[in-house]
């Protein structure tokens, strides 16, 4: 029935076919759906909704399915359909004179960006998965990345949306004004919501001019401790021209390498933490001046002790490619704990010490890696197991390790999804953490904009119409 609704090239049922849209990105967990469907323009993904509706199918949507929060992988062979939006992948406008674009959900975003910078413009949301996520995914989780401290969250890049409703309707919002106070910002209710309040077709996205001048260093401190007095004064001595700042461990090294035995790692001091920054600009500033007064000042009040500065854009991104490569070599490893956690910046150097602490008397065999994007003090503090636990005694441990780094969030005050979402992984976590008020008000949004609960059914919110628990730990 769905083919001939839809077309053959819109709608796969076959186990081989679906798999990958089943399957999370690091195969660590796959569900069910009895089809995966993929329509080509928002015209027919409100045919779909309304289609599932009358036939009270829940819709997952899903993007470049990189997400790692299980929130876009549906979980019942007869009551979820999994909606891809990988053919909706058409920019529809870019106004350089408006520094502004309108591109569809299935566009990935590495191609947004390279579409843009064609025109001398920039978008940027920047991530390790950019060849890979589309946009309406970075939107439906309000994704991060590594230039949240200049341009902020994917929220801050966003200036209207067009937006499928629950019964099929179509919100068009796609508008590019800077300032428009007419009333209730509507966007805001779908970024970050994960799909689960409607269906993000198209999205209008802000843009700067592109950058043509970047600095790259890493810079090996004294102590882990003396990273946000590093970061405090790269924000000083950078001025507001610094675009990235990322807490590298040693351990983060050693696993970029086993992800890519040809990386060439740089001739650096021994450290116990590194920090790789990105000082950018427009125009006729030199930035090399301004990069090397800090790596001297940071050197003279003994925050650094070594520190290598890219003399070419490429060796810039071969330092880049370390940060890309931890992530690899990670998931080399196989099944271990991924977190984004979040405290106050303030706290962030306590916060990694105890956890590391903590971690080690509790955990002695497991490998504690924390890293990230230390300015807006999100850290991602994984544990990864030793090699060759039963999967019970494994999944036991990385329990007992996310309870540990939880526990530590808690009392700092601090979040337990940065900026990866909450999905279907962290749904219980999340519920635990929720005051009555803000339980309420989230219960009351949905009820109001999908009351059947037709879309991501599990997702951030418990459901009835959730279907197999994919979570272990």
């Amino acid at each position: 029935m769905m083919v001939d609704r839809f077309g053959p090239r819109s709608v796969l049922t076959e186990a081989a076919d679906t798999r990958r849209y089943r399957r999370d990105w690091h195969g660590d967990a796959e569900g069910e759906a009895v089809a995966v469907l993929r329509p080509a323009s928002t015209a027919e993904v409100a045919e779909i909704v309304r289609f599932c509706a009358e036939r009270n199918l829940a819709v997952v949507p899903q993007g470049g399915n990189t997400g790692l929060v299980l929130g876009g992988i549906p979980t019942s062979a007869d009551g979820h359909v999994l909606l891809s939006l990988e053919r909706m992948n058409r920019i529809r406008t870019i106004d350089a004179a408006d520094f502004s674009a309108v591109v569809e959900a299935g566009c990935v975003l590495a191609a947004i960006k390279t579409a843009v910078e064609a025109e001398d413009l920039f978008f940027p949301l920047s991530l390790g998965a950019e060849g890979s996520c589309q946009i309406g995914g970075n939107i439906s989780t309000n994704a991060g990345g590594i230039n949240v401290l200049r341009y902020g969250m994917t929220r801050e890049m966003i200036l209207g949306l067009e937006v499928v409703l629950a019964d099929g309707t179509i919100w068009n919002g796609l508008s590019t004004l800077r300032k428009n106070n007419s009333g209730v910002d509507l966007k805001q209710l779908f970024i970050g919501a994960e799909g689960t309040l409607g269906i993000v077709t198209a999205a209008a996205i802000r843009l700067v001019p592109k950058p043509t001048r970047t600095e790259t260093a890493l810079l090996a401190l004294a102590d882990r401790s003396d990273v946000m007095a590093l970061y405090a004064l790269a924000r000083r001595e950078c001025c507001d021209l610094l675009s990235a700042f990322e807490l590298v461990p040693p351990e983060g090294m050693m696993l970029a390498k086993e992800a890519d035995p040809n990386l060439a790692l740089p001739q650096i001091a021994p450290a116990p933490a590194y920090a790789l920054i990105d000082v950018s600009a427009t125009g006729s500033l030199d930035l090399k001046p301004l990069v090397e007064r800090f790596f001297e000042t940071a050197m003279e009040r003994g925050l650094v002790i070594d520190g290598v500065l890219a003399s070419s854009e490429s060796q810039g991104a071969d330092l880049w490619q370390i940060r890309d490569g931890m992530n690899e070599g990670q998931a080399k490893r196989g099944v271990h704990l991924r977190t984004d956690l979040s405290v106050p910046p303030s706290k962030v150097a306590p916060f990694i010490q105890e956890g590391m602490e903590e971690i080690a008397r509790c955990l002695p065999d497991c490998l504690p890696v924390a890293y990230g994007h230390v300015g807006d003090g999100n850290i991602h503090f994984n544990v990864l197991p030793p090699a060759g636990l039963e999967r019970a005694e494994r999944d036991a441990q990385l329990k007992t390790a996310k309870t540990i780094l939880q526990a530590i969030v808690d009392r700092y005050d601090g979040g337990i999804s940065a900026e990866h979402g909450v999905g279907r992984l962290k749904r219980d976590d999340f519920a635990t953490r929720r005051s009555p008020v803000q339980e309420r008000l989230l219960r009351g949004v949905k009820a109001l904009l999908d009351p059947r609960e037709m879309l991501n059914p599990g997702c951030q919110l418990p459901s009835a119409r959730d279907g197999r628990d994919l979570t272990v730990f």
